[in-house]
């Protein structure tokens, strides 16, 4: 089989795999695969996010679904490439209700991982392209409606005399791509947001944030930045791209609008959600919510004995804006991640005596490194082979969790050996340096936790010059009226402490709209289940409740970075689009919490 090419190779095991599930043998597809093997499924065969690990899952999988999905035309596209005797091959494919797309990939003939992902529904295509809208009917009309006072009138009407059929609660840039894709498919959606503009979210944040991953892995859908952008995006910069982005993509979006309450109505199947609108109460009846309001839930708190007797300022990151009124003051960051180095350089900037407090150790990453090895297909260098934005998502989105770790222990080997003498340097200065339980680096964390990482923009530099003092390796025993004591007695004097101590999961912002029942059958979101500390088991496979269905009918969570907010917001949007229009979807597989 090593013998023959790439390409006859994935044609031969295509077309074996269509042919065995058009025929309904399941067990003979079962066969195709290795028995270390892996499918991951967006929506194509169990309308949901799911990975199954193992020919037995993948047999229980068929055994639910093939009836219903039936799939046919199943097609190579591109040239199949082969990599240290790994066949990969992308290729189309169709269901009863969709056309969907994938990637394979062989070893020895037989299939270790297969990756299905909806790329639109029959009959419900995005107009665009050839099928885009006219825009304007040609002929003189007396009631002709103009493109403003169409727009003027569903902004008028909607949310009284029409309801949106999906409420997005949480108008950042995960909001605001979810609502583009909505827009775009044709299903009525409103995003409500708390502040006073679109792109606030970015703008309110301490003044030198910049955007630490680089501009091929942050595009939005559909309107990608231009090719002039920098590679890394300021924070004001990104405020006003996505204020100029709801106003190209149409979307219905309202601004000083903070929600209440919601209660879900199981018969009825619908919404009752209280909004505030600068200051008027609405009550609005969508069909579905989606929870929208960032990576993450509320504020976390640590406890911090004696903080009644501090007698300076003591704030929560998510309350930081400007070091300026520190300027002169000695400050304690409690916190060594990435908003802890963030801060600090900001206060530092703004002329305060900065001391940070690391509670546990940090995995840090250099930015050039990271760029050189780490976002090798998000580059001009990949756009010149090929790969594109889209196209790399795909790739990315192709590998199972459980697979993620090995590649990544092997970059972090990488980049180790390359960094060594400012890992020597760091460690030396006093400051905790780790890369995870199980050696895999940022990523993992970020998948795992959301915490516990830094990529480097100048931070590290003033830790190693010393202009960044570092306490570490102590816990903090309470407050004192003056600063912070410490458990070996020492104490260090301040007049300010941030807390950049991180935040709780999004199913906590639940709580405190839905209720907190609703929000404990849920349970919490992002996590695989690797059993790392803050990431206890059972083991995933998948992200819990991100993009999917979840143990609450009608209740959805969007949300993650630019890059996962741009890929998932395609598949939140499709199922929502096929709920509206009366596809059924029947979900394979239990929500990420139920009866755990």
């Amino acid at each position: 089989m090593l013998d023959i090419a790439p390409s006859q190779q994935a044609a031969t095991w295509l077309g074996s795999f269509g042919r065995t599930l058009e025929a309904g043998d399941i067990e003979a597809a079962t066969n195709l695969f290795a028995e270390d093997c892996y499918w991951r499924d967006l929506l194509t065969f169990t309308w949901n996010i799911k990975t199954m690990e193992g020919q037995a899952a993948i047999r229980e999988m068929l055994k639910a679904t093939l009836h219903l999905a039936w799939p046919s035309h199943w097609h190579l596209s591109g040239e199949p490439g082969v990599d240290d005797g790994t066949v990969e091959a992308w290729f189309t494919f169709e269901t009863t209700v969709a056309r969907g797309e994938g990637i394979l990939r062989l070893k020895d003939g037989r299939c270790r991982t297969l990756f299905t992902a909806m790329s639109e529904l029959k009959g419900f295509e995005e107009q665009k392209g050839p099928a885009r809208p006219l825009g304007i009917r040609h002929k003189a009309d007396p009631k002709r409606e103009t493109w403003a006072e169409a727009r003027a009138r569903e902004a008028r009407d909607l949310g009284v005399h029409e309801q949106p059929y999906c409420l997005v609660i949480g108008g950042g840039q995960g909001g605001i791509m979810l609502g583009a894709r909505l827009r775009q498919l044709g299903v009525p959606a409103l995003v409500i947001e708390k502040n006073a503009r679109a792109g606030d979210s970015w703008r309110n944040r301490y003044r030198s944030l910049v955007l630490h991953d680089p501009v091929w892995y942050d595009h939005l859908p559909y309107v990608p930045f231009p090719e002039n952008w920098p590679v890394f995006t300021p924070k004001d910069k990104m405020g006003d791209w996505l204020e100029m982005y709801t106003r190209v993509m149409e979307l219905n979006y309202w601004v000083a609008t903070k929600c209440i309450s919601a209660a879900y109505d199981e018969a009825e199947k619908i919404w009752t959600v209280v909004v505030d609108r600068v200051g008027q109460r609405i009550t609005l009846k969508p069909k579905h919510i989606v929870f929208a309001t960032g990576a993450y839930g509320p504020p976390r708190q640590i406890e911090l004995p004696g903080a009644e007797s501090f007698k300076g300022e003591l704030l929560h990151s998510s309350q930081y804006s400007t070091g300026e009124k520190f300027r002169g003051k000695r400050v304690a960051v409690i916190g060594a991640a990435s908003s802890g180095h963030d801060v600090s350089v900001d206060l530092w900037e703004a002329g305060a005596k900065v001391t940070m407090v690391q509670r546990s150790p940090t995995t840090v990453v250099k930015s050039d490194t990271l760029m050189d090895v780490g976002f090798e297909i998000f580059s001009e260098k990949a756009l010149a082979r090929g790969i594109t934005t889209d196209k790399a998502d795909m790739i990315v989105a192709s590998t199972p969790f459980a697979l993620v770790p090995k590649g990544q222990r092997a970059l972090y080997d990488v980049i180790r050996a390359r960094d060594a003498d400012f890992y020597q340097r760091l460690s030396d200065s006093g400051f905790a340096i780790d890369f995870g339980e199980d050696e895999t680096g940022l990523l993992m964390k970020a998948y795992r936790t959301g915490s516990g990482y830094y990529i480097d923009v100048g931070a590290c530099e003033l830790i190693l010059n010393g202009e960044i003092k570092v306490k570490g390796g102590i816990g903090i025993k309470s407050l004192t009226p003056s600063g912070i004591l410490f458990e070996d007695g020492s104490e260090l004097e301040v007049d300010a402490i941030v807390c950049c101590t991180g935040y709780q999961s999004m199913n906590e912002t639940v709580a405190a709209i839905v209720s907190r029942e609703v929000a404990d059958k849920v349970g919490p979101c992002w996590g695989l289940g690797s059993g790392v500390k803050g990431d206890p088991g059972p083991w995933q496979g998948e992200l819990r409740n991100m993009w999917k269905p979840t143990a609450q009918e009608a209740l959805w969570f969007h949300g993650g970075n630019l890059a996962l907010s741009r890929f998932y917001s395609k598949y939140v949007a499709l199922q929502l689009k096929a709920r509206m229009e009366g596809i059924a979807t029947p979900v394979y597989g239990e929500a990420s919490n139920s009866r755990r």
